[in-house]
């Protein structure tokens, strides 16, 4: 009998367990590579042992093939830039309205949460909130390029074969600031903005002799810089800020025009199926421990209250040395992106390709 009992016992106990995990639920994150440190999700799914995290990484431009797609399905929480948001919901209708009463927004930087509110209302609804934040902009070894600070110096023929560049919208708007136009101004005006596009492509098929290659990621941009085979690039702020940290001779140079501002944000898609575990991972990453973990692997500044001051000393001595208070001024958000204009962009950077092998 006592065996019995000890039997039924382990079979209860087997088949609560059982239990327990078919009822836990899968947050599926769609985001950006570096977004979720395995230290995170370990420590998230530790405090929440109902949640699994299971991560995808992607891009802007994937995150909206993705959903589009699927009507918004197969994920629970996206990552977009916060000018991919509004026209994509107006266009595709891929995410849902957030319910802030469920998001710790006093410990988000009050600046930065309402400029991504004003960009992604929608009919009264608030489709996304901030996460990370940083800039595009220039990287320069500024012990052989010293005097690079604009866009238009990637194509200077003293750096012929020793510069690089990714061939996405970054710096097809980079080099139109360059060449003084203000493209954010032009997106009213498509036509207006195509006769800049056709500017920008060819002044950047002329400059293919300065190209040694275009990089793809941050790992090959990193070992050609690091290495000397280029001394100067078109980059994310992120990149140049870790590069700092093995040579500081490395630096981010906002441009004389002004870095490229994005924010990364937190948007639910419309048949996300785990809202709930979406917000937890939400508030879990504001939490400021939480916060120097993610940004010590995004290299990225939080949009939370004292985000500078939240960032690993490495990545705070970098930021020290690439901006002053006149180039955080002169920053340029990266405008609402509405519709029509990344299919001009995309025809564009084509063009490019096809002309330089990029």
């Amino acid at each position: 009998m006592r065996l019995k009992a000890t039997l039924a016992t382990l079979l209860a106990a087997t088949i609560l367990s059982t239990a327990s995990m078919a009822q836990a639920e899968t947050l599926r994150l769609l985001t950006w590579g570096s977004y979720a440190p395995d230290e995170l999700v370990k420590k998230f799914e530790a405090e929440n042992p109902d949640i699994k995290v299971e991560v995808t990484f992607s891009n802007n431009e994937e995150m909206i093939a993705k959903l589009r797609a699927t009507g918004g399905a197969g994920f629970d929480l996206a990552q977009p830039s916060h000018d991919r948001i509004y026209a994509a919901q107006l266009e595709y209708d891929i995410y849902k309205a957030l319910d802030l009463s469920k998001i710790n927004t006093d410990a988000m930087e009050k600046s930065l949460l309402d400029g991504v509110k004003a960009n992604t209302t929608i009919d009264g609804g608030v489709y996304a909130v901030p996460h990370q934040w940083g800039t595009s902009g220039l990287m320069a070894d500024k012990s052989k390029a010293p005097d690079l600070k604009s866009w238009s110096d990637l194509c200077d023929p003293k750096y012929k074969g020793k510069t690089s560049m990714r061939l996405k919208r970054t710096i097809l708007l980079g080099t139109a600031f360059a060449m003084g136009h203000d493209p954010f101004a032009a997106y009213s005006d498509l036509d207006k903005y195509q006769s800049i596009l056709d500017e920008v492509v060819d002044k950047l098929i002329v400059c293919k002799d300065n190209i040694k290659a275009y990089w793809k990621g941050g790992d090959d941009l990193s070992a050609m810089m690091l290495s000397g085979e280029i001394v100067g690039s078109e980059t994310w702020d992120s990149t140049a800020y870790k590069l700092y940290a093995e040579n500081p001779n490395i630096v981010f140079v906002p441009p004389s025009t002004g870095a490229l501002a994005w924010i990364d944000t937190f948007a639910i898609p419309r048949k996300g199926k785990a809202d709930d575990a979406a917000y937890k991972w939400i508030n879990f990453v504001l939490q400021p421990e939480n916060v120097t973990i993610m940004s010590g692997s995004t290299g990225a500044i939080a949009a939370v209250k004292g985000g500078l001051d939240l960032l690993p000393a490495d990545k705070k001595a970098a930021v020290n040395a690439s901006f002053t208070p006149a180039d955080i001024d002169n920053l340029k958000f990266f405008a609402n992106i509405p519709p029509g204009v990344e299919d001009m962009e995309g025809k564009a950077l084509e063009k490019i390709k096809a002309s330089t092998g990029g």
